[in-house]
């Protein structure tokens, strides 16, 4: 018989589907209609879990899965998951660490550049037909150039990392903020957000920061001034949305490009109707390249554990 998988989240990978139906029985619990009532009677009976980083897992269902062996999380995202209490039933939680870095990164310079420039707004421009209308070139505001502004990195892990690289090849001075300085980076290490955000004409928000929240307040905004520009490509929490908001709307910053929010998928009304914000939704890592590598890491996570062995990935044991 083969071993039972609860899964929370679609894999939108086919070939990945397809590995993961020969190889285990999958029930798909986002299409289960009576999901409590499916529970109780089959929750004994899940070997693994495979979820996102958004989803995670509640405490109360893991509960309900006493054979469980593995969480593994399709994703980087941990918050949404006990990990103390995973820890305490010594199961492990994996996550797909480093198959998101470079995807991430080029969004954060793609949303930063799509901002500066206005491309955005331009394009509206065209296709709405109004370049026709106004060919003059004074119809479009001039934007600003990306090359050589100086850049703040908050958090300088796997994707702050790449995404100085990438800015650094455009000439741009980087800074960064994290909670501690690192030796091996060789840009300079500014401890105080506020002072970051100060230096910079560009701040891009790359944390983890799982129990940060509200970091990015109207202060940080103020130090970051009305030619400077917010990319958030980390957590929707770290920044204080209705801040941002006023921020935005009061031209107290230039710009913001944003591909993560508190509340998802409901985004402020103010963010969505500026002509300053530039808007994703939760997609930095939806590449086929990169959905591929995350799906197959679950794999071999799933695969790893109904083994007996640790995960290669475990967070927690």
């Amino acid at each position: 018989m083969k071993p039972q998988i609860l899964q929370l989240n679609p894999i939108l990978i086919p070939a990945i589907n397809d590995e993961l139906a020969s190889l285990y029985h999958v029930h798909k619990y986002f299409e289960i209609a009576d999901q409590a009532a499916w529970l109780r009677e089959h929750g004994p009976s899940i070997q693994a879990v495979i979820t996102g980083g958004h989803t995670g897992i509640p405490r109360a269902m893991l509960e309900q899965l006493p054979a469980l062996k593995v969480v593994a999380i399709n994703g980087v995202g941990t918050d949404a998951v006990d990990l103390e209490y995973c820890r305490g039933r010594n199961l492990p939680v994996t996550a797909t660490l480093g198959a998101l870095t470079e995807d991430v990164a080029d969004l954060a310079i793609g949303l930063l550049i799509a901002a500066c420039r206005n491309i955005c707004a331009g394009d509206r421009f065209v296709r709405d037909g109004q370049w026709e209308l106004y060919p003059q070139p004074s119809a479009i505001p001039l934007a600003r150039r990306f090359s050589g502004m100086n850049v703040g990195i908050v958090g300088m892990g796997r994707v702050g990392r790449a995404a100085a690289t990438r800015a650094a090849a455009f000439g741009c001075p980087i800074r960064y903020t994290d909670l501690r300085r690192m030796d091996d980076v060789p840009h300079e290490f500014v401890a105080d957000l506020r002072e970051l955000a100060r230096r910079s004409d560009a701040l891009v928000l790359c944390a983890a920061a799982d129990k940060a929240e509200g970091i990015v307040d109207a202060a940080v905004l103020d130090a970051l001034g009305p030619r400077g520009y917010l990319v958030n490509v980390a957590r929707g929490r770290l920044v204080n949305e209705a801040d941002l908001a006023e921020a935005v709307a009061a031209g107290r910053i230039a710009g913001a490009g944003l591909d993560v929010f508190v509340d998802e998928p409901r985004v402020p009304l103010a963010l969505r109707e500026s002509d300053r914000t530039t808007l994703q939704a939760h997609r930095a890592s939806a590449t086929w390249e990169t959905r591929t590598a995350m799906a197959q890491m679950v794999l071999e996570s799933v695969a790893q554990a109904l083994a007996g062995g640790r995960p290669t990935m475990s967070l927690t044991t």
